[in-house]
């Protein structure tokens, strides 16, 4: 009797430290979700990947392609290779180039990533990366998802991924932030005025990996304070003049 209480107690425990080893292993990825949710929009960063996120739409960014070759690490390595190197064959084909504001669009292949639609923007030459460069990517973001209809979107740069370091990641992160939001601002004033169809935008992931998570945070966190103050000055006067 007393064996077999012992064997009972030994398998309990087994399936106890089993139960939290798969509970280890499925944790969700670190994630800060802004409380003033910015014009209705659930933003947060988070950490996980390109290729982690069930989004609508994922955006990432890449420099003008290289004749010698294109830098891929990390996130941006692993992202092609979960896209059974898509990325790098458009790109090699010089059928992506990447100029400053260009975009491809393009449907994950079956069993890649959870992602419904992808969506690559150019960076242009790497020379001349900015954080005007990030606000341009931020407008262009907002004005895709919108006219794509995702309501849930991801966003990662991956620049670090492609070797450059010329920006702070968190300052890059704000930038874009900053300009995404002042670009659905207008979408929306615009929607209001009935003169496009309504669409709302429900969360927004701004995706950033370990060592810049923090950063992140501090830094969009900022932007959104900025730009939420600088949103209540804008004309509400009507776009269109009803003079004839």
């Amino acid at each position: 009797m007393k064996h077999k209480l012992d064997l009972l107690v030994t398998l309990a425990c087994v399936g106890l430290l089993g139960s939290a080893l798969a509970a280890d292993t499925t944790t969700a990825p670190k994630e800060s979700v802004f409380p003033t949710k910015p014009l209705g929009i659930t933003l947060s960063v988070k950490m996980d990947g390109p290729y982690m996120e069930a989004a609508d739409l994922q955006l990432i960014c890449l420099f003008k392609h290289k004749a010698s070759g294109d830098t891929y690490q990390g996130a941006a390595k692993d992202t092609d290779a979960h896209l059974h190197g898509l990325l790098s064959a458009l790109r090699n084909r010089n059928e992506f180039v990447g100029e400053l504001g260009e975009t491809i669009l393009f449907t994950p292949p079956r069993d890649s990533i959870p992602a419904k639609q992808f969506m690559v923007i150019g960076l242009g030459e790497e020379k001349d990366v900015s954080l005007d460069t990030l606000r341009i990517v931020g407008r262009i973001a907002a004005r895709e998802a919108v006219r794509l209809k995702a309501k849930h979107v991801a966003w990662a740069p991956v620049i670090r991924d492609e070797g450059n370091t010329a920006i702070d990641v968190g300052e890059g992160d704000r930038a874009f932030a900053e300009a995404m939001l002042a670009a659905y601002d207008t979408e929306k004033r615009l929607q209001a005025q009935g003169l496009a169809p309504k669409f709302s935008i429900e969360s927004f992931v701004i995706q950033a990996g370990p060592s810049f998570f923090d950063g992140a945070v501090k830094q969009v966190g900022q932007g959104i304070d900025s730009v939420t103050a600088e949103l209540q000055k804008r004309d509400a006067t009507p776009y269109a003049s009803n003079s004839k």
